[in-house]
């Protein structure tokens, strides 16, 4: 009577895991592969550059200095950057290639942690070159006739550039993890963006009272003194900040990175 030999047993314990490198490239190669992802990129920066050129020939001669066109640009950053984040995170069940790469990383986590790395990467480099905008922005103003001032305020460039894209990617980052579907996301995003801080500055118009609750419970509002003034929020504008924070950014990204790390990808 013959036995049939078994096949070995395939030893993966000591398998090199991919390098966390690799996968952050992989998933920037995947944002800028796609044409809507590459061209998305691309129109970020021409609008940077038409908002730069418009304030160099639109704007008083005072108001050209390289300051003024760094916070032109910023703001401009901070409406779309968001949304190139967007398109990165729900690629996997957008473009259905999620089953492709968990089952080549199955170890999710970590495939979060590459696409949170590569979109701040692609966010940093695209912030560098808004900055790099901004300084052909200040020689237009020269060109056209005024004396702008070079000299950045620190404020300026920490909180009202830095800080506020940042909380931008991760507020992009919290409502496509979230929704993990493109179309969906955008939507949510720009209804967070445009319509909810809308709504609260017509309710607080009507009712006085609402609008001194208005920076504790909505994400924007509290945002405000990072853009405006001398970019300094006081110790209660933080406060808000960190509470709603808390309740638009944090709750809603842990919420989402769960749902993540458990959802099924066909």
């Amino acid at each position: 009577m013959s036995t049939t030999a078994l096949p070995a047993s395939i030893d993966v314990a000591s398998t090199t895991q991919v390098p966390m490198s690799r996968l952050a490239k992989v998933e920037i190669r995947k944002a800028l592969d796609t044409r809507a992802g590459r061209w998305f990129a691309v129109s970020i920066l021409a609008l940077v550059l038409v908002v730069s050129i418009i304030w160099a020939l639109a704007a008083p001669d005072d108001s050209k200095d390289y300051g003024n066109f760094l916070a032109a640009a910023g703001g401009t950053l901070g409406y779309f950057l968001p949304i190139l984040i967007i398109m990165l995170v729900t690629s996997e069940a957008s473009q259905r290639n999620g089953l492709v790469t968990f089952t080549l990383e199955p170890r999710r986590s970590r495939v979060v942690i590459a696409k949170f790395l590569a979109g701040f990467g692609l966010a940093v480099v695209v912030m560098v070159l808004g900055a790099v905008i901004a300084v052909f922005g200040t020689l237009l103003g020269i060109a056209s006739g005024a004396s702008p001032q070079w000299t950045v305020d620190g404020n300026l460039l920490f909180n009202g550039f830095v800080l506020a894209n940042v909380v931008g990617i991760l507020t992009g980052f919290a409502i496509a993890t979230l929704l993990m579907n493109t179309p969906a996301a955008i939507v949510g995003y720009f209804a967070y963006s445009f319509i909810l801080p809308l709504a609260v500055g017509i309710l607080s118009e009507i009712s006085s009272g609402f609008g001194k609750v208005a920076p504790w419970i909505e994400f924007n509002t509290a945002q405000t003194p990072l853009f405006m003034g001398d970019y300094t929020p006081t110790g209660e504008q933080w406060g808000q900040i960190a509470v709603t924070g808390v309740i638009w950014l944090v709750i809603p990204l842990v919420l989402g990175i769960t749902r993540l790390l458990r959802i099924e990808f066909k």
